[in-house]
C-alpha cells in the first residue's frame, strides 16, 4: 500500500485529468421543464417518508434530500454534478482562478508536499519559498500520510489568519520553518518564456476567467522580448480544461478570422452552436477583445502544441481545432477523451447543477469522446521512456462514460496498467530514489519540450517507438 501511495505521489497535480470540465453558465427557466412522472415521483416520496419515519436513527431531511438529488445526477455520466454551498463554492473558485491560501502550485515527492512554483507576488513568494522546497509540515500535523486534497485544505482558510508551515529545502540541506499570512490569491493559469534566442514557450495550465487576458499579456511580452519569434511551443500537456470560451478565444489567437473552432451538438436547441474565431464567440461579458493587441506575426509563427493524456475538454478543443486547420504540429501523447459539454445552472444562490448537455466537434467533425486527440508526433515522456503514462486515467477508463452504454471495460488497459504500477512498485522497492518525479514543465530538463524545439529548428527529434494510438470504444459517436 505505501508502495502505491510513493506511486501516486509521483504523479504531479494535474496529471489525472478531467476533475475539470468545459464549462458554459446557463440558467434556465422553470417553464421549460417536462412533465413530471407522476407514479415514480410518489414513489421517491414514499421512500423519503419511509426513511424519515422508520430508520434506525433521526435523519436530517435536508441531507435526505440533497443525496437524492446527488445520486440522480451522479448516475447519468461522470462530470455531471450536483453542487451543495460547499462543492459549488470550491468549484468557482477552481474557475474564476481566485482562493484564500498561501499562493503556491504544489505536487507530490515521497510523500511530500513539493513547491512545484510559488505565485509570483503572493505570500509565499513573499516569504521566500523556492521551486523544490518540501513541505514537511502544516501547523502540527506531519505531511506524510496525508493526501494531496487534505495538505490543500489545511494550508486554505480564511484571510488573514496564519499557517505554520516546516520546509524542508533539498539544495542546503536543511529544513527551517515559515509562518504565512493567508490572502486571496489569483492562480496564475498562463506562463510563458523565451527559451533561447527567437523560439518562445507559452504555457495554458487551465482555462479560468482571466486565462485569455494573461494569455494576451504573456504574449506580447514575449515580443517585446524577441519581435522576430522563429517558433512558439503552447503548452497544454496535463491541462485539465475548464471554460469554453477561454478555449475558443486561444484557439482564435493563432487562427484566421471566423475560422470554425469547435461545434456542439445535444438535446436541446441551445446545445446545437458552432463557435468560430470572432470575438462574438469568446467574449463573454463583452468588453474590449484582449487578441486585438496581439502582433499580426502570431497567425504565421511556425508552432508545435505539447499534449498528453492529461490534456483534457477545453485544451482538446484547442488541440483539435490547431490540427484541423493544419496551424500547428501536435506532439507528445493521445489525450485524455473529454469531448462533452457541461452547463452550469443555478438552482439557489449557493447551489447549482453541473449537467452535461452536448458533445463537441473537432472543425472536421470529428468527435473525440472517449478516444482523444492524436497527435501528429508521438513522444516519450523521457529520453529513456515513459514512466508514468501507462498509470493515468482517460476518460474511456471512467465508469458511466458517454458511449459506454453496455461495453465491458478494456481488459488490455487496465493489464496495461497493473502491470506498470507493479514494475514501478518494484523499482521503488528496490532503490526508491531510482524512481524521480518528471521534470518541470519549461525547465532545461524538459525533455519533450527539447524535442518540440528540434522540431521547429529542422533537427532530428526522438519519436516514441512503442507508443501507439487508441482506437475509440466501441459505442461512442463519431
Amino acid at each position: 500500500m505505501g508502495a502505491k501511495l510513493k506511486v501516486a505521489g509521483l504523479l504531479t497535480l494535474g496529471a489525472v485529468a478531467g476533475a475539470l470540465t468545459t464549462i458554459q453558465f446557463q440558467a434556465i427557466a422553470r417553464s421549460a421543464y417536462s412533465p413530471l412522472p407522476l407514479e415514480e415521483m410518489q414513489q421517491l416520496a414514499a421512500v423519503f417518508g419511509m426513511v424519515k419515519n422508520d430508520y434506525v436513527e433521526p435523519v436530517d431531511e435536508k441531507k435526505l434530500i440533497t443525496d437524492a438529488i446527488g445520486g440522480m445526477v451522479a448516475g447519468l455520466d461522470p462530470h455531471s454534478q450536483y453542487f451543495d454551498k460547499k462543492t459549488f463554492k470550491e468549484f468557482r473558485e477552481g474557475t474564476t482562478g481566485k482562493f484564500v491560501g498561501v499562493g503556491i502550485e504544489i505536487g507530490m515527492e515521497d510523500g511530500l508536499v513539493k513547491v512545484v512554483s510559488p505565485i509570483e507576488g503572493s505570500p509565499a513568494f513573499r516569504a521566500g519559498l523556492k521551486s523544490g522546497d518540501l513541505i514537511t509540515k502544516i501547523d502540527d500535523t506531519a505531511v506524510k500520510g496525508l493526501t494531496m486534497d487534505q495538505a490543500v485544505k489545511r494550508m486554505r482558510g480564511e484571510p488573514n489568519t496564519k499557517v505554520a508551515l516546516t520546509i524542508f529545502r533539498k539544495a542546503e540541506n536543511r529544513s527551517f520553518p515559515v509562518t504565512i499570512t493567508r490572502e486571496e490569491i489569483r492562480v496564475q493559469s498562463v506562463r510563458a518564456k523565451m527559451v533561447e534566442p527567437g523560439y518562445a514557450w507559452i504555457r495554458v495550465s487551465q482555462f479560468q476567467d482571466r486565462t485569455v487576458d494573461d494569455f494576451s499579456r504573456k504574449l506580447e511580452e514575449l515580443y517585446k522580448q524577441d519581435p522576430n519569434i522563429k517558433g512558439l511551443v503552447l503548452d497544454l500537456r496535463n491541462d485539465p480544461g475548464g471554460l469554453l470560451e477561454g478555449a475558443v478565444a486561444v484557439a482564435a489567437a493563432f487562427l484566421p478570422a471566423d475560422a470554425v473552432v469547435v461545434s456542439t451538438n445535444g438535446q436541446i436547441p441551445d446545445s446545437k452552436a458552432t463557435y468560430r474565431a470572432s470575438p462574438d464567440n469568446y467574449l463573454r461579458r463583452g468588453g474590449n477583445d484582449p487578441l486585438k493587441r496581439l502582433p499580426a506575426a502570431l497567425k504565421n509563427v511556425p508552432m508545435i502544441v505539447l499534449v498528453n493524456e492529461g490534456s483534457a475538454s477545453a485544451s482538446e478543443i484547442v488541440a483539435g481545432a490547431l490540427q484541423d486547420h493544419k496551424r500547428a504540429t501536435l506532439m507528445g501523447a493521445q489525450t485524455f477523451g473529454k469531448g462533452s459539454v457541461q452547463t452550469v445552472r443555478p438552482l439557489t444562490v449557493d447551489t447549482a447543477l453541473k449537467i452535461t448537455t452536448a458533445r463537441y466537434y473537432t472543425p472536421s467533425g470529428k468527435s473525440i469522446q472517449a478516444k482523444g486527440i492524436v497527435p501528429d508526433i508521438w513522444l516519450d515522456e523521457t529520453a529513456e521512456g515513459n514512466v508514468f503514462a501507462a498509470l493515468r486515467t482517460r476518460e474511456a477508463d471512467l465508469e458511466k462514460h458517454l458511449g459506454n452504454v453496455d461495453e465491458k471495460k478494456d481488459e488490455a488497459r487496465e493489464k496495461a496498467r497493473e502491470e506498470a504500477r507493479k514494475k514501478l512498485e518494484e523499482q521503488i522497492a528496490k532503490d526508491k530514489d531510482s524512481i524521480k518525479p518528471l521534470p518541470e514543465f519549461g525547465s532545461a530538463e524538459d525533455f519533450q519540450l527539447a524535442q518540440a524545439l528540434n522540431r521547429l529548428k529542422g533537427k532530428q527529434v526522438m519519436v516514441s517507438k512503442t507508443m501507439n494510438e487508441r482506437k475509440a470504444d466501441a459505442g461512442t459517436t463519431q
